[in-house]
């Protein structure tokens, strides 16, 4: 839903863009988004598929951890369900992804580790937590399949979506600062607990 808390996302961002979000800020993104899971993030990072081979530009695209469920239609492809998955199965991969084509953002759900907040502050990047459990919602979401690649070799989550979207709802967790929500919150979480257990 829009409110005067959200910020409007138009895609292609530049750094400088990235570099005025922040931890915290609620988003809405406009523009064209790329799906990657766990064969995409393993292929693009030992196979190292020059840019020229990808359909997509990935300079100043948002990645999203998402194995969509599609259907085909006479009119094209439709998305039906879209919600993330758990993006720390594929932080041993980000990093490299982040560095080598000039991704802007990451999204998906439960956040990342040290070696992708590393390449974040780096690189100009920022991690987008959506709405887990919320396929459907997320879904609507999406008013366009634009493209698709590798989806006879890695099937239909595994591929890589090129998706239209309106309004996507997320929210900075990992900025280009440097700054984990995830992070904060572990910390704080494991200090209350010593107090709990005195």
């Amino acid at each position: 839903m829009k409110s005067e808390k959200n910020k409007i996302i138009n895609l292609p961002l530049t750094k400088q863009d990235v570099l005025t979000l922040k931890v915290g800020d609620m988003v809405l993104i406009n523009g064209q988004i790329v799906t990657g899971r766990d064969k995409l993030h393993k292929y693009l990072f030992n196979e190292k598929p020059s840019k020229k081979d990808i359909p997509f530009n990935l300079e100043g695209a948002v990645l999203y951890h998402c194995g969509p469920i599609i259907k085909k239609t006479p009119k094209g492809f439709r998305v039906v369900a879209g919600g993330p998955t758990t993006s720390m199965r594929v932080e041993m991969y980000e990093q490299r992804i982040i560095s080598e084509y000039g991704l802007i953002g990451v999204m998906g759900k439960g956040g990342m580790g040290m070696q992708t907040l590393k390449a974040l502050k780096e690189n100009g990047c920022v991690y987008l937590h959506t709405i887990g459990g919320a396929a459907a919602y997320l879904a609507e979401r999406v008013k366009r399949v634009a493209g698709v690649w590798k989806l006879e070799e890695f099937g239909m989550t595994e591929a890589m979506w090129i998706l239209e979207v309106k309004d996507f709802p997320a929210i900075v967790t990992m900025d280009a600062h440097g700054r984990s929500l995830h992070e904060e919150i572990e910390k704080r979480s494991f200090r209350e607990f010593k107090k709990l257990i005195g």
